[in-house]
């Protein structure tokens, strides 16, 4: 005869449970290692920019509510790092140059894909931006060294984490 809380679980569900691992997010994530150079390709070429390259930006804050609870970051917005790779913006970005898209790779192989023009300020007035911090602190092991950052979305789901690669294309 079973007693107290197996009664209430049928043989079966307990096995199951005993079988099937937890989901990823219930299980801790080592802390990815720092990044060494984030990649980014573009129209003139692929450059590797550093942390420091980075940081060396003009800097942006961005404020966001996500959850129920609000945070700033802080980093150089993602269309003077497309730049740096001949990206066009402002008033060179027109005609073809409409239908490029962003590429943005995690670590793990996660991807966000936005349209070349809605990083542009000319374009979205939402900026998007590569975090470095985050509330004036680096950002948390798990968020890694740049963290995708777009203003104006309800939800994080384009905020990627552990970004390594950013890869301008031309749509045809």
């Amino acid at each position: 005869m079973m007693t107290g809380w197996r009664r209430s679980i049928p043989p079966a569900a307990l096995l199951l449970m005993c079988l099937v691992p937890p989901a990823r997010g219930d299980i801790p994530q080592p802390a990815p290692p720092p990044l060494a150079a984030l990649e980014v390709a573009g129209p003139s070429g692929v450059r590797r920019l550093t942390p420091a390259d980075l940081a060396g930006l003009p800097r942006q804050s961005v404020t966001v509510v996500w959850h129920g609870r609000t945070s700033t970051w802080q980093g150089p917005l993602l269309s003077d790092v497309l730049s740096q790779v001949g990206a066009p913006r402002g008033e060179a970005l027109r005609g073809p140059a409409l239908a490029d898209v962003v590429v943005l790779t995690a670590q793990d192989g996660y991807r966000v894909v936005l349209s070349l023009a809605e990083t542009d300020a000319g374009v979205r007035p939402n900026r998007i931006i590569l975090a470095l911090q985050t509330d004036g602190h680096a950002l948390a092991p798990g968020d890694g060294t740049v963290r995708l950052v777009v203003e104006g979305d309800l939800k994080p789901a384009r905020s990627e984490r552990q970004v390594t690669r950013i890869e301008v294309r031309r749509l045809d």
